[in-house]
């Protein structure tokens, strides 16, 4: 490419984040390219897609649920025609109760209108007793199910080569070039370059300041004649269809490859989940990038606007992506205020070695 072609933005890394911000901007007929390099380890690749408004080891309602879940459902769906592809799959989710008190607890909980909107039913009995363990009845939540995201940035991909350009390549960070008012890369020229490399952030020079940190996970894919019409959660979370199992939370282990620990865990608490026969096909790996707070971060790198970043969506990338890429899409066009729960800002205090100063 001898001369330089003109667009509106670049993004780098098309994961669920930038996937999710691509259909925004192209949404606003904006230019952009995408580079990105697959990797069969990224989170997005190996994560099951799971969407649930009620989380957690103690099962609240999660983070802006009433603002995000509405959004979801919107985004998904509209992207399902954009790219004319099937893979967003609305299913309840099933969690059985391991006591009485736990059932007791419940049926209070779903008297608070803030949180009943998400139940289908209680269940004070068992039901499912061929496919699940679940002596004392369960919590039936709506407004759950699962994304296939290998299938979703797939056809964002393809959607992508036919409005803007894709270059299937490592970014490599040094033929980025700086001008006053545009950044430069291999033959394109753009007014803002936007990051959305999850945790492999940390690796490069321009963000690896950020608190940005791996949570490694393992999952593993199962195959069963069982017939299966809700998600299983419970220890760990049974999703049919893709027949996905998991996942584990390694705090402490950064080893990129598959550990027997993690077979082990996910094996014995899917036993004490289900009762139907299974065999395990498949386990794989994935980094998630979480941040302190728990919270995405978005915006412009504190020297430079030409530099934005849309990172650390964690472990509810599918819930948060749609939302908060309309958020910064707004902030790049409008010039909208972006949540100061999740602004680059918050982190002005860490500096460029991702140390907090003191």
């Amino acid at each position: 490419m001898n001369s330089q072609t003109t667009i509106d933005y670049i993004i780098v890394g098309q994961g669920l984040a930038g996937s999710c911000l691509a259909l925004q901007l192209l949404q606003h007929n904006k230019r952009i390219l995408v580079i990105d390099q697959y990797d069969e380890h990224a989170a997005t690749q190996v994560a099951a897609g799971l969407f649930n408004p009620i989380t957690g080891k103690k099962m609240s309602k999660t983070w802006m649920a009433d603002t995000i879940f509405p959004c979801l459902f919107e985004f998904y769906q509209a992207a399902e025609k954009i790219t004319n592809d099937k893979f967003f799959y609305p299913m309840p989710l099933y969690r059985p109760f391991i006591s009485v008190e736990e059932q007791n607890a419940w049926m209070g909980t779903s008297e608070d209108s803030t949180v009943n909107k998400y139940i289908e039913r209680i269940y004070t009995a068992p039901i499912d007793g061929e496919k699940v363990k679940n002596d004392f009845g369960g919590l039936l939540l709506k407004q759950c199910g699962y994304l296939n995201t290998n299938k979703f940035t797939a056809a964002v991909r393809e959607y992508i080569r036919q409005t803007g350009f894709v270059l299937e390549e490592e970014f490599v960070e040094n033929d980025l070039k700086m001008e006053d008012h545009a950044v430069t890369y291999r033959g394109y020229r753009a007014g803002k370059v936007i990051f959305c490399q999850g945790e492999a952030a940390s690796g490069g020079k321009i963000f690896s300041w950020l608190p940005i940190r791996p949570l490694k996970g393992e999952t593993l894919s199962i195959r069963t004649g069982e017939q299966v019409s809700k998600i299983y959660n419970r220890g760990v979370f049974v999703v049919p269809e893709i027949w996905k199992v998991g996942a584990t939370y390694q705090f402490q282990d950064t080893t990129r490859a598959v550990t027997e620990k993690g077979l082990n865990e996910l094996v014995e608490k899917l036993h004490e989940l289900v009762k139907f026969p299974f065999q395990i096909t498949g386990q794989s790996w994935g980094m998630r990038p979480t941040t302190p707070d728990r919270r995405p971060i978005l915006g412009a790198h504190p020297e430079s606007d030409l530099l934005v970043i849309f990172n650390g969506l964690g472990t509810k990338g599918v819930s948060l992506a749609p939302y908060f890429s309309g958020v910064l899409t707004s902030w790049l066009e409008k010039g909208t205020p972006i949540n100061k729960e999740v602004d680059i800002d918050r982190y002005k205090h860490y500096n460029y070695d991702g140390n907090l100063l003191r």
